[in-house]
């Protein structure tokens, strides 16, 4: 089973989705329930962390679908450090893929659990900042926000 509920996090409204064993969606939006699970609490809690810049790393457990080559980039994600950022291009290198920067950019796109696979640490090779399906504006709010607390450490 499915269960959702709606965070509100300091960029609006987020829509949690998570089965029984793990968080499969966090997204911009919101849900129509307002379940409570453990896996629900425990990802609601560590976002509050988040925001208050008390947590770096997420231990909710994830549990992502897609294709062999977006699982790579989504894992790639996982390894950006908090507060620092990876251009299109090195992250396709990490998988091994290194001509690969646009459907890099396509699977940060489709990118299922916003935050926590931190799609938001990606920029272009330029330095730039191209591209977030929560938009620009939340994309320069999160780089903002960790480099503040990074600063803080």
């Amino acid at each position: 089973m499915i269960y959702s509920c709606t965070y509100h996090s300091p960029l609006g409204p987020m829509l949690l989705s998570a089965t029984d064993e793990a968080l499969i969606a966090l997204e911009f939006g919101t849900s129509a329930s307002d379940d409570h699970t453990l896996i629900l609490a425990s990802a609601i809690a560590e976002l509050d962390e988040y925001y208050r810049g008390l947590r770096t790393e997420f231990t909710v457990p994830l549990q992502m679908h897609g294709t062999a080559f977006q699982m790579a980039v989504w894992n790639a994600l996982l390894t950006i450090p908090y507060g620092q950022t990876r251009s299109y291009g090195q992250i396709a290198a990490q998988i091994g893929n290194p001509k690969a920067s646009r459907a890099v950019g396509m699977a940060n796109n489709r990118n299922p659990i916003s935050i926590i696979v931190p799609c938001h640490r990606v920029i272009g090779s330029d330095g730039s900042l191209v591209g977030y399906g929560g938009g620009l504006d939340k994309k320069v709010w999160l780089l903002d926000f960790e480099a503040a607390h990074t600063a803080q450490r």
